[in-house]
């Protein structure tokens, strides 16, 4: 009997860790990155919220800006690089979520993350992990990024 109370238990904690946490909301994006936080995009209807940190903690960054300031940039359909992005402006920095793949490549590796900006410079770049990665960004609809 214990086992079958544990085993429930264990699925429903695992299960967190995997998928995006966008209650009432739509996933845009979601990872794990190579040192173990999670980076989650939600379309809240009104809003676009970001969030930065520890699975299961407080988020170290959590953002929600109006719908009108947050963008997106759309693959075009020309070149060898598919990718997809969604700015998150918050002052003077912006979180710059992204999603690409090498269509020319065999095996079409993907490349995801968060580019940090502070006054459009670029200050770092945290990778997403490949494994339990949710991107919902193409089509998003967001005015275009300039």
């Amino acid at each position: 009997m214990k086992i079958i109370a544990v085993v429930p238990v264990v699925a429903i904690l695992w299960t967190a860790t995997v998928y995006a946490s966008c209650e009432g909301s739509k996933t845009l994006f979601f990872c794990n990155t190579v040192k173990g936080k999670q980076i989650e995009v939600c379309d809240a209807g009104d809003t676009i919220n970001y969030a930065f940190g520890k699975a299961r903690q407080t988020p170290e960054i959590a953002i929600k800006v109006p719908r009108d300031k947050a963008s997106t940039y759309q693959w075009a359909g020309v070149g060898r690089s598919e990718s997809y992005a969604v700015d998150i402006p918050n002052g003077k920095t912006t979180y710059n979520v992204f999603w690409g793949v090498d269509r020319m490549t065999d095996e079409h590796a993907i490349e995801a993350g968060v580019n940090v900006l502070i006054n459009n410079k670029l200050v770092t770049t945290v990778k997403c992990a490949e494994k339990d990665l949710v991107s919902n960004i193409e089509g998003v609809d967001l005015k275009p990024t300039e």
